[in-house]
């Protein structure tokens, strides 16, 4: 009897098109689910006859009330080498295995730019108008020539993202609370005095840190106020860090230009989420990392990780 592997949130089902799963094919059932499991109780009894489970990023907890649930579950394999939701000592106590893969910083950064650009320059609103019969040429774009990028966080994301806002001519700024001197000279930036230094003095603000009670709610209705009117907000790494009723509250205010967001306390968004319509917000759902190439290193490492842990040698090993 083959194996079961379930595949979590693999909305485009792309899973078994970008990656060759042959090496496992004999031993391994894969099934793909293509949409979310809201609750603990869905994802449980969905998963009751799985042996493995990959899942994507950290949109779906492994905490150890549900890894009690499934005692069948034998292997996880996460994509990226860093995941916070999912509680390896009660993966250990229950004999479940959990591996990694690679992921590339690429994709990110990319996007973080293609929400900066579209917010600098209205391009959401320009189309929206020119494919409507609406007013030709209506909003006046934000210069990044000459603005000033404040980068929270200076680390493989934020140093790429502050490469390229040097080469459109941008004076960046960045701070974090381990940002060293010698760092922002390797990437060629400033480092500021302090974050409200960073916030009152900025242009674009793009938030670039890894999550932790240091920075959960990092951003709040205090920090948001010290932003200029005219400058906006980018939010592609973890939503928790900035305080979503405060952005929502200087969104709806007009207290700032606006922000781009790629990342969500909830997700995927209920319908009725107030930041599906909140003004002066472009927002994406959670597609920082949703790039082909990404999707094949992440699914391709996958079958590595279950052909590895099946021949009794597991790799790239969390925990």
């Amino acid at each position: 009897m083959r194996l079961r592997c379930a595949v979590l949130d693999d909305f485009q089902s792309i899973a078994t098109r970008v990656a060759d799963w042959s090496p496992v094919r004999d031993r391994v059932e894969v099934v793909s689910f293509t949409g979310h499991f809201a609750t603990e109780d869905e994802l449980a009894a969905a998963l009751t006859d799985a042996d493995i489970v990959v899942t994507l990023r950290e949109r779906v907890p492994f905490p150890a009330s549900l890894l009690d649930r499934l005692p069948r579950l034998k292997l996880i394999v996460a994509s990226g080498m860093r995941n916070s939701v999912i509680d390896y000592a009660a993966a250990e106590r229950n004999g479940v295995t959990v591996c990694g893969t690679s992921s590339s910083s690429t994709p990110p950064v990319e996007l973080t730019w293609a929400l900066l650009l579209a917010l600098a320059r209205g391009v959401v609103a320009e189309n929206n108008a020119l494919r409507t019969g609406g007013p030709w040429q209506s909003t006046v774009g934000a210069d990044l020539h000459g603005g000033r990028l404040g980068l929270l966080g200076l680390g493989r994301i934020g140093g790429q993202v502050a490469r390229v806002g040097l080469a459109f001519g941008m004076e960046v700024t960045a701070w974090s609370q381990n940002l060293t001197g010698e760092r922002a000279d390797e990437i060629g930036v400033r480092r500021a005095a302090s974050k409200e230094e960073l916030l009152r003095e900025s242009d674009f603000v793009s938030v670039h840190l890894a999550l932790g009670e240091r920075t959960r709610g990092l951003l709040g209705a205090a920090e948001l106020a010290l932003l200029k009117p005219t400058a906006y907000l980018v939010n592609t790494s973890r939503s928790a860090i900035v305080d979503q009723e405060a952005l929502l509250a200087a969104l709806h205010e007009g207290r700032i230009a606006g922000a781009g967001v790629d990342v969500f306390d909830i997700e995927p968004l209920p319908a009725d989420h107030p930041m599906r319509t909140a003004p002066r917000l472009l927002a994406t759902p959670h597609l920082g990392y949703v790039s082909l190439n990404n999707y094949r290193t992440y699914y391709g490492q996958a079958v590595e990780d279950i052909a590895a842990y099946l021949a009794g040698s597991p790799v790239r090993l969390l925990g």
